[in-house]
């Protein structure tokens, strides 16, 4: 349940953060989101490591920033 809320969490605030940069750059969005994003894209990189009968294939995939984490939900499920 975790994983499957940080690998949401990871692709909105990147979403978000891509979508500020191409239209209006609201200062306010950049500094909230971006620190959400860097924490659920560590958050998704720590629990996927830590899935040990997962192949190293699907380990990777957890350090593509954004949708790393929907990724793995969908190699795990």
């Amino acid at each position: 349940m975790t994983m499957r809320i940080a690998a949401w969490v990871e692709l909105v605030s990147l979403s978000t953060l891509l979508i500020n940069m191409l239209t209006v750059h609201v200062d306010a969005i950049t500094s909230t989101c971006g620190p959400v994003h860097g924490c659920a894209y560590l958050i998704v990189v720590i629990l996927t490591l830590n899935l040990r009968m997962q192949p190293m294939r699907t380990r990777l995939l957890a350090l593509i920033p954004g949708i790393g984490g929907v990724l793995v939900l969908r190699r795990i499920s």
